[in-house]
């Protein structure tokens, strides 16, 4: 068990680790998505660890670095030793084997990747205040949620050279992005997107980033639905979350697109992203990390988002998109 003291650091700091002193039912990973200039690389690489349920001896608790090729949609899972896994409860440094990872950089060391890609610049996370401890709002406070989410970067700049099954592949002026889940399972059921490369039709802003998120939440013995969506551009961030009381007007899944359309403080948001077929990667349950999430970078999705005023603030087509449409979805549309 966490301490108090632990529990309420974590909660200020999502980027860093949460799982010292928890040795069962846990699980924590980081999704570091590394973009070359020229949108031909595409690579999400994800460090973390698990943990088992009570009684399995420890059997199944291992760490991992997972690797998907966002443009064929090949994806590795790499096991670790438990102990080969080492992060830092006061920020953002994970080593898992010869992986190392942290605001300075990456350093790979896996068959696919090898080698070191800088992040010249510093990170934008989405900000952590006192009543808002990041993109859980004050959800992130509740020490008995399923499963935990933080935006560590909603963009920054890459450079260094990576070794892509053995040829030397520039990340020079790339795009790199940054996200982490952590707690005792993933939803039953989510939809689940995000990308950093806007090409805007109407407005300019070519550090937009978008992320969003709806997901069957457990909720004192019954479920709800819950949503998160944050749309940096223009110089702020602009919200569409449950805890800040927006509404869904529309919420569509089918087997080629899913159509989400919100209302709230910032105004009005329309997205529609096309699914692709992507790579299988791990994903937690309560007993065992499992190959049952099919995730894309190829996905591209449709957005605009418009003022109370009627105004378009910006719209246009997000590349290079991450995708996951997983579970039970039917019983998220039903909620």
């Amino acid at each position: 068990m966490r301490s108090p003291a632990a529990w309420m650091r974590g909660v200020r700091r999502p980027e860093a680790f949460h799982g010292h002193g928890v040795r069962r039912g846990f699980f924590e990973g980081w999704y570091v998505k590394l973009v070359s200039a020229d949108r031909s690389q595409r690579w999400a690489v994800i460090p973390g660890v698990f943990r088992g349920l009570a009684g399995d001896g420890g059997e199944r608790d291992e760490a991992f670095v997972q690797v998907l090729d966002g443009l064929t949609g090949r994806s590795w899972y790499h096991r670790y030793d438990v102990d080969d896994f080492e992060a830092s409860a006061h920020g953002f440094h994970v080593r898992v084997g010869g992986n190392h990872f942290s605001p300075r950089g990456v350093t790979l060391d896996l068959p696919q990747l090898r080698g070191h890609v800088e992040f010249p610049d510093a990170f934008t996370p989405w900000p952590v205040t006192l009543r808002e401890p990041g993109i859980m709002g004050w959800y992130g406070l509740v020490p008995f949620m399923e499963c935990f989410h933080g935006i560590v970067s909603f963009g920054h700049g890459l450079a260094g050279t990576l070794e892509v099954e053995g040829r030397a592949v520039s990340f020079d002026d790339g795009r790199g992005y940054i996200e982490k889940d952590w707690g005792r399972a993933f939803p039953a059921g989510y939809v689940w997107m995000a990308s950093n490369h806007v090409d805007a039709t109407t407005g300019d802003d070519t550090d937009a980033s978008l992320i969003a998120s709806v997901a069957i939440i457990p909720w004192v013995g019954r479920s709800f639905r819950g949503s998160i969506i944050g749309f940096r551009h223009g110089g702020r961030l602009h919200k569409w979350t449950t805890y800040n009381r927006s509404r869904e007007h529309a919420l569509a899944i089918d087997d080629t697109h899913v159509r989400w359309s919100v209302s709230g403080p910032d105004g009005l948001l329309h997205l529609e992203a096309e699914r692709v077929r992507g790579g299988l990667l791990h994903a937690p349950l309560r007993e065992a990390m499992h190959q049952r999430v099919e995730e894309t970078m190829d996905a591209q999705i449709v957005f605009r988002h418009v003022d109370h005023d009627g105004r378009v603030r910006l719209e246009g087509v997000a590349d290079c998109a991450g995708l996951e449409v997983f579970g039970d979805t039917e019983r998220l549309l039903a909620l």
